[in-house]
């Protein structure tokens, strides 16, 4: 496959899979035959030392999922992983070999370098650490090349020209994650009244936009929509919307098409709108039609849910403060804006939520999140 040819197919991809969750497994696949690669993993943790945590974890082999592998990982070689910590010292944004994550003795010694590794086939292969916002850490691993003679410089550089796009199909995921947006579609984004959602056609003119959405633009509070054009308040933040934008929505000949993400201020004090863009079906021929070219998600941390902590307890069973760290974590904050809100360390409100894990019979975050927004929809009351 033509590098360039490669790289467009893969981006095209990203872009459906972060609208998508269900076509995440095939654009892996993708990314493993672009770049001559046996599989590729994501892994998402926050925290440092006692208090860290890996949030998720998957491996894919030619889209095929390994559960079994990484709960393997998780509980036998995680602990004692050096490369991950080794990582977290390397400047983020950049690809290192595998074996560069361990020091000379480690390669002899490190049973995850010479144990799981070699059964993963990820001893040739690389790992980037690609920050995240609210302090997560999004980890990318490349497994080793299928082809005898090892990796190709080509092919090195197309796994780095990924780097980016690979956080930002992260970033986007989270945002919809946090929306309980998982594969709604394009369209039906525009129901979920959680997230604001507008829909832009290829000249940057919104086409379509949710309640949310127009909430934000009603209020002024740093973006509007004069003319038709998404625009910011602020004339710096104006400026990187339009370079944002112009990348998510290329003139004719220009590069293939990219998405972002960035923060707006608010002209009144309040906590920083986020911004993400992504391009859609930006292979589909329109024939100079006015449709859908790309997604922008408004999240506005002042709009977060109130969940009431006595109710998740009562709903779920949990005890007063097993209620209180779940309501929090469905309003969308991090374990450290939890543990400042409920006055605990972090280490205390992890344990908690493996507690609420546990009782509820739950793999982890998302789960959790999930099951205590349903309560909130099932006692809110009826729209007139």
């Amino acid at each position: 496959m033509n590098p360039i040819d490669a790289f467009d197919r893969v981006l095209a991809s990203l872009h459906q899979a972060a609208l998508d969750d269900v076509r995440w497994p095939a654009t892996a696949a993708l990314i493993d035959e672009a770049c001559g690669a046996a599989g590729n993993g994501l892994m998402v943790g926050e925290g440092s030392g006692d208090d860290e945590r890996v949030l998720f974890g998957q491996f894919l082999y030619r889209g095929e999922s390994r559960p079994d592998l990484v709960r393997e990982y998780a509980e036998v070689y995680y602990p004692d992983d050096e490369a991950p910590r080794r990582l977290r010292e390397l400047p983020a944004g950049r690809l290192f070999p595998t074996s560069h994550l361990y020091t000379d003795e480690q390669l002899k010694t490190s049973p995850a370098y010479n144990e799981a590794w070699r059964r993963y086939r990820g001893q040739n292969g690389f790992g980037a650490r690609l920050d995240g916002p609210d302090g997560l850490r999004i980890v990318w691993c490349v497994a080793d090349p299928v082809a005898a003679r090892g990796w190709r410089s080509e092919q090195v550089r197309l796994i780095e020209s990924l780097l980016p796009h690979i956080r930002q199909f992260v970033r986007v995921r989270q945002a919809l994650v946090g929306a309980d947006a998982l594969s709604a579609g394009l369209a039906g984004l525009l129901d979920n009244g959680r997230i604001g959602v507008l829909h832009l056609d290829r000249g940057g003119r919104v086409v379509s936009a949710n309640a949310a959405a127009l909430d934000v633009l009603r209020r002024g509070e740093g973006l509007s929509d004069r003319g038709g054009a998404l625009r910011a308040a602020r004339p710096a933040d104006d400026g990187r919307l339009r370079t944002l934008l112009k990348r998510a929505l290329p003139g004719f000949g220009e590069q293939p098409p990219t998405g972002g993400s960035m923060t707006i201020r608010r002209p009144s004090p309040g906590p920083r709108l986020e911004l993400h863009v992504s391009p859609v079906d930006a292979a589909r021929a329109d024939f100079g039609g006015r449709r859908v070219a790309a997604l922008v998600l408004v999240v506005d941390p002042a709009s977060r849910p109130r969940v009431d902590p006595v109710r998740v307890s009562a709903a779920l069973g949990l005890t007063p403060s097993e209620g209180r760290v779940s309501a929090l974590l469905a309003e969308g904050r991090p374990v450290r804006e939890i543990a400042a809100a409920a006055g605990y360390r972090q280490s205390y409100v992890r344990w908690l939520l493996k507690q609420v894990y546990r009782k509820q019979g739950l793999p982890g975050q998302v789960a959790l999140v999930r099951r205590v927004l349903r309560i909130l929809d099932a006692y809110a009351p009826p729209r007139p």
